[in-house]
C-alpha cells in the first residue's frame, strides 16, 4: 500500500498534468519508489472528465517512452484534499485557485507549484508549464521537457520528506 499520494492539478486534465502524472510514474518505477507513492491527476474543470489525454499529447509523451493513453481525465474535488499528500499545480493559477477552493479548513494536503522542483540552476522559462492546448506540437514539447527537468527534484523531495 503507498504511503504518500500526490495529485498534479491542470485546468482540464488533458495536457499537462496527466503528461506529469505519466512522467512520474515512469521515475518512480526506475527508483523503486513505485509501490510507496501513489500518483493521480486532475483537472480544476470537467469539461473533458471521462476523455484520455489530447492526441498531441499522448504523441509528445510516446515519442519519449511514456504511455498516456490509458489515463482519463477526471475534475478535481474536495475530497482531494483529504486524499493527497501533496497536490501540485502545474501553473500559478492553479495554484491559487486550488488554496481558494481549500478555504481555512485545516487539511494534510500541501498544495505547492509543479516548477519549485526544479533544479534552482535550470534555466527557467518562468514558474508555470505553459498550456500547450492551443499551440502546436512545439508546446508540448516545451511542457513535457520542464516536467521531465522537474520531476527528479520531486522524487527527491519525497524521498527526503516522506523517509
Amino acid at each position: 500500500m503507498s504511503e504518500i499520494a500526490v495529485l498534479f492539478v491542470c485546468t482540464g486534465n488533458i495536457c499537462r498534468s496527466p503528461t506529469a502524472e505519466g512522467v512520474m510514474c515512469e521515475r518512480l518505477a526506475e527508483a523503486g519508489l513505485a509501490a510507496r507513492v501513489t500518483v493521480d491527476s486532475a483537472g480544476l474543470e470537467g469539461w473533458h472528465a471521462g476523455d484520455p489525454p489530447d492526441p498531441r499529447a499522448i504523441a509528445c509523451a510516446v515519442a519519449r517512452g511514456y504511455d498516456l493513453a490509458p489515463q482519463r481525465a477526471r475534475r478535481f474535488s474536495r475530497a482531494d484534499f483529504d486524499d493527497f499528500s501533496l497536490i501540485l499545480g502545474m501553473d500559478r493559477g492553479h495554484v491559487s485557485a486550488l488554496r481558494a477552493r481549500q478555504g481555512d479548513g485545516a487539511t494534510a494536503s500541501r498544495v505547492r507549484l509543479f516548477l519549485d522542483f526544479l533544479p534552482p540552476d535550470d534555466p527557467q522559462f518562468g514558474r508555470d508549464v505553459p498550456d500547450p492546448y492551443y499551440g502546436d506540437a512545439s508546446g508540448y514539447e516545451l511542457s513535457l521537457d520542464l516536467i521531465e527537468r522537474a520531476t527528479p527534484g520531486l522524487i527527491e523531495a519525497l524521498r527526503r520528506d516522506f523517509p
